[in-house]
């Protein structure tokens, strides 16, 4: 994923929080926020210490970015997302975070459903 597509500064995050909306599930709080970007859409990413060492995090934030590579196609464009992993997010395989990520995308109504499906959801 291109640096461009990333927020790191914490008055990046704070418009985030403060101006968007947060969606939520077990594993993850996304929030969403309209941005003024060029870019087509920028992720943040947030894994507290709470959740585990630098392995178990690095990990984490691997696994979300992944995920957002491959919807890349059907999510919502001209929006910053800032993503809060929770604590279940620590055990999970990279298949499971795309799968949460999927489902807490769609509850913030961030992915455009009309363009193909990926394997995992034809099955379902």
């Amino acid at each position: 994923m291109k640096k461009t597509f990333r927020i790191k500064k914490n008055s990046e995050f704070q418009s985030v929080f403060n101006g968007g909306k947060s969606f939520a599930n077990r594993q993850f709080v996304v929030y969403m926020y309209k941005s003024e970007q060029k870019a087509p859409f920028r992720i943040g990413l947030s894994v507290s210490k709470k959740i585990g060492n630098a392995v178990t995090r690095n990990r984490i934030k691997r696994y979300i970015r992944q995920s957002f590579t491959e919807l890349k196609e059907q999510i919502q464009p001209g929006f910053d997302y800032v993503v809060i992993a929770r604590k279940p997010a620590a055990e999970m395989t990279c298949l499971e975070v795309k799968k949460s990520m999927i489902h807490v995308l769609k509850r913030a109504k961030a992915l455009n459903m009309n363009h193909h499906k990926s394997k995992s959801e034809e099955s379902e």
